[in-house]
């Protein structure tokens, strides 16, 4: 990040022009000044003077000032690649759809404000200093871009002890990173793999320290700890499926920490300095990538036609380990899982075939097949099991690979994420060993997952946590236990209350983005506090009357008031902003019905479904409601369709049960019970159900 002057600005302003779905943007000088002229967030074409500059290569984006304290960064960005790599151009950050005034990815909204979502990653010693009053910030930095102190702490020690020609062991530096890199790597010429000669300690300081701004992560406190876990500071993202395949492969733009983390060099001690410079930024062994794999894999061993399948001048270690994607148009990125190539997951998961790279023209039975003959033996993956979770339930597999150490924990993690009610006990023992896990991740996941079950089964499981070491165990711990905190033990009771402030603190922090007041808002609900909920929901839509979580917590929360005397009103507003958004629809539907207007209730639900038909709640409700108002044939079908999809989801299941029941059909429905009971096998309702059927068709 740099002042934007004639010696750091390196895009075209020479009264440049750039066509966006017909509107045109035009960039020019001024003096010593750069302008553009765009559109502002009415739509309105508006003169703005360039503050900053924001990166080098291969794209420099540009800063400009709006009232409040804001920055924002302009959607249009300058490829500084050459002319012959098709770059020194203007292009747009979303080329392919038109993101206009009222979207909130439009480069005047929340999401591209450089405060809260830029900042702290390219400044040092970020203070966001945003103020809930009055919607403002005051943000403060100690240096203008990435300093030493970013990494390595405040260095007012260092320089006292240079001045007294007398340096400790650290420098002076609250992190010496050489201290957390000791050891060195011993070649074992046999397998030609180096190993390093001491297992590194915990946390991986220098990994730790790296991630802070190269993971896919949530800020949760301004007051960052040199030396700490990057977990206490941060919310790290887990394998989710909007971010990664379910192998683990990167999708969305995630950066280099949760890859790195699933990786084996990670597991053996391999650090970021291993292989990066990282104040130069270049490769450790030179330019060639391969060369510095060589540093701990033998080329004689692997730069080998009988390795790969290749010779080393058609494919290179990258092309295989670490393939890549583009972001931001033209910034290519490499996966830090430096995985195996697997093309016998990828019908199993749908992951990328990393063979399919270079070889197009051949599907992955193929890939497996070439791989096969050079004697590869594929591993137990934890991409299987993601992959069965997002298709449907899958617990018993999810609690099974859970539990498997081979795996890393961001997976493992992500697993129990995936679990879905109903839970038996094999789910709760898989939770409980997470929750003394010494990995944070593991320990936030089964946090998140915990939050679902009954207060009952919540009880006596977990509440360490509110005491824990790392705060987003800590912060999710609170809201896990907000709606049992009366039910707590003393110690966990004032546990709780500090853990919660906690969570006030870091979402008050955010509470720039409608999000993070829905979070608050969701937090006030389950302490009870209602009136509080509908503040934050009431604030979310003042700031983003298009965000649709915000607008469905506030009728949901109206209603439990018992006030539901404008959630028509509220609702239809929304889907005056989303016509095709379909849980607006379906929430209307829902309230349709609960004030006497079934018929036009049921018109609303069955819109939802029709705008979504794979979402399991449309159809279950959609199908209660058919049959609730005589049209129980209708239910069936649209319940035997959503059946045949998803054989183990236990809702769809249980109302193509019940109702098949209620219409005389009882050894269909009786089929259908004994399918789930192979499923849920220990469900009470499953196995009186079934009772029930079978005295039917005596």
């Amino acid at each position: 990040m740099q002042i934007a002057d004639k010696t750091t600005v390196l895009g075209d302003f020479d009264d440049a022009e750039f066509d966006y779905f017909g509107r045109k943007t035009r960039f020019f000088s001024r003096g010593n000044t750069f302008i553009v002229a765009t559109q502002d967030a009415d739509g309105q074409d508006q003169e703005y003077e360039v503050a900053y500059t924001f990166g080098v290569t291969p794209l420099q984006q540009y800063l400009v000032e709006l009232p409040g304290g804001r920055m924002q960064a302009l959607p249009f960005a300058w490829d500084t690649r050459s002319a012959t790599d098709g770059g020194m151009r203007w292009f747009h950050l979303y080329p392919d759809e038109y993101i206009g005034p009222g979207d909130e990815l439009h480069w005047t909204g929340r999401y591209q404000n450089w405060n809260y979502m830029c900042a702290e990653c390219h400044s040092t010693n970020l203070q966001m200093g945003y103020d809930f009053d009055t919607d403002t910030f005051a943000t403060t930095y100690s240096e203008l871009s990435v300093g030493c102190e970013a990494c390595h702490g405040p260095g007012s020690e260092h320089v006292a002890q240079a001045d007294s020609a007398g340096f400790d062991n650290q420098f002076g530096f609250t992190l010496n990173f050489d201290k957390y890199a000791s050891g060195n790597w011993i070649m074992n010429p046999e397998s030609g793999i180096a190993k390093r000669s001491e297992t590194p300690g915990q946390p991986r300081q220098e990994i730790e320290s790296c991630g802070r701004c190269h993971a896919r992560r949530g800020l949760i406190t301004t007051d960052y700890e040199y030396g700490k876990p990057l977990a206490d500071t941060h919310l790290l993202a887990l394998l989710d499926e909007h971010l990664y395949f379910s192998d683990g492969q990167i999708k969305d733009e995630v950066y280099v920490y949760g890859s790195f983390i699933q990786s084996r060099m990670y597991k053996a001690g391999v650090t970021c300095s291993n292989c990066h410079n990282p104040h130069s930024g270049s490769l450790r062994a030179g330019s060639t990538p391969s060369d510095v794999c060589s540093q701990c894999h033998l080329p004689s061993k692997f730069a080998t036609v009988e390795h790969s399948g290749h010779a080393s001048t058609d494919a290179t270690c990258v092309d295989c380990h670490m393939t890549a994607r583009t972001y931001m148009g033209v910034d290519v990125r490499r996966d830090h899982s430096f995985r195996i190539p697997r093309p016998d997951l990828h019908d199993e998961t749908d992951a990328p075939n990393a063979c399919g790279n270079c070889h197009a023209d051949k599907d992955a039975d193929w890939a497996k097949r070439a791989l096969d003959s050079l004697g590869a033996t594929p591993r137990p993956h934890y991409g299987t099991a993601i992959a069965a979770g997002r298709q449907g339930y899958a617990n018993e597999t999810l609690t099974h690979a859970s539990s498997n150490e081979d795996f890393p924990a961001i997976a493992r993690a992500t697993m129990l994420t995936q679990l879905t009610a109903p839970f038996g006990d094999d789910e709760i023992a898989a939770l409980g060993n997470a929750l003394a896990d010494p990995d944070p991740l593991l320990r936030v996941a089964a946090l998140r997952t915990l939050r679902h079950l009954a207060a009952e089964t919540k009880l006596g499981v977990g509440g360490e946590t509110l005491n824990d070491p790392i705060r987003s165990v800590r912060i999710q711990a609170a809201l896990t236990f907000a709606d049992i905190r009366d039910l707590l033990p003393l110690e966990q009771t004032r546990a709780f209350g500090r853990a919660a402030e906690e969570y006030r603190a870091t979402y008050t922090m955010l509470s720039s983005t409608p999000d993070a007041l829905v979070n608050l808002g969701n937090f006030e609900i389950a302490n009870g506090n209602l009136p509080g909920a509908t503040h934050y929901f009431e604030r979310a839509l003042e700031i983003d009357a298009g965000y649709v979580p915000a607008r469905l917590n506030l009728v949901d929360t109206l209603r439990q008031r018992q006030d539901e005397t404008n959630v028509e009103e509220i609702l239809r507003q929304g889907i005056a902003i989303a016509p095709n958004d379909a849980a607006l629809r379906h929430s209307l539907g829902l309230a349709l019905v609960r004030t006497a207007q079934p018929e036009a209730g049921l018109a609303e639900l069955r819109q939802a479904f029709e705008l979504q038909p794979s979402e399991h709640r449309y159809v279950y409700v959609l199908s209660i409601a058919l049959n609730s108002l005589g049209q129980q044939n209708e239910a069936l079908r649209l319940l035997d369709n959503a059946y045949q999809r998803s054989p183990t989801n236990y809702d769809i299941g249980w109302a193509f049960a019940t109702i098949l029941r209620d219409s005389g059909q009882f050894e269909h429905a009786q089929e259908i019970a004994d399918q789930l009971a192979d499923h849920y096998p220990d469900n009470a309702n499953i196995t009186a159900l079934r009772q029930a059927l079978a005295t039917k068709i005596e």
